[in-house]
C-alpha cells in the first residue's frame, strides 16, 4: 500500500481538521504536528493536535524522525547551502528571516517520509524540490493531489 503524508502547508492551507478519518495509507508526521502545536492559537487547539498525535501513535501511523533522518537532514542543508554559494560565485546571501528554520523542518519531513516510502504532499514545491535533489523522496504538488 503506497503511503502519503501532508506537509504542514497543506494542512493549514486546506484547513484540514478531519484528520481522524483519513485512509490507512495516510501517515502523520510528528514534525508536522510539532509545527501545528507550536502555531496553535489556544489550548483547545493544542489539545486537538495532542489527540491527533496520540491517535496516530497508537495506530503506528506516525512518522517519527530517527537519528539517521536527523543526520541526513543536516547533510542536505549543508549541500543546499553550498550549492547556493556556488551559484552566487562564492558569496552567500542571507536567507529571509525564518527561511533556514523552515527548510530544516522540510528536510526532516522529507527524510523521515522517505524511510516509510511515503509521498509528501506539499504546497511548498520549490523547497521540497531542492531537498529532493539530495534525498530520494517522492513529492506531489497539493493541487495535483487534490484534483485526482
Amino acid at each position: 500500500m503506497p503511503y502519503f503524508t501532508y506537509d504542514t502547508s497543506v494542512i493549514i492551507s486546506k484547513n484540514l481538521t478531519d484528520l481522524q478519518k483519513m485512509p490507512q495509507s495516510f501517515l502523520m508526521s510528528a514534525v508536522v504536528l510539532m509545527e501545528l502545536m507550536a502555531g496553535a492559537e489556544d489550548r483547545s487547539i493544542q489539545k486537538f493536535w495532542a489527540s491527533i498525535f496520540r491517535q496516530y501513535q497508537r495506530q503506528n501511523l506516525l512518522i517519527v524522525p530517527t537519528v539517521e533522518d536527523w543526520f541526513l537532514a543536516g547533510k542536505i542543508l549543508y549541500l543546499l547551502t553550498h550549492s547556493r554559494k556556488l551559484l552566487e560565485k562564492g558569496k552567500l546571501r542571507r536567507l529571509p528571516p525564518g527561511a533556514s528554520q523552515r527548510l530544516a523542518v522540510d528536510a526532516l519531513i522529507a527524510t523521515s517520509a522517505r524511510r516509510w516510502k511515503a509521498q509528501v504532499v506539499t504546497e511548498n514545491w520549490c523547497d521540497f524540490k531542492a531537498i529532493q535533489r539530495y534525498c530520494n523522496t517522492t513529492i506531489v504538488r497539493a493541487a495535483t493531489f487534490f484534483s485526482e
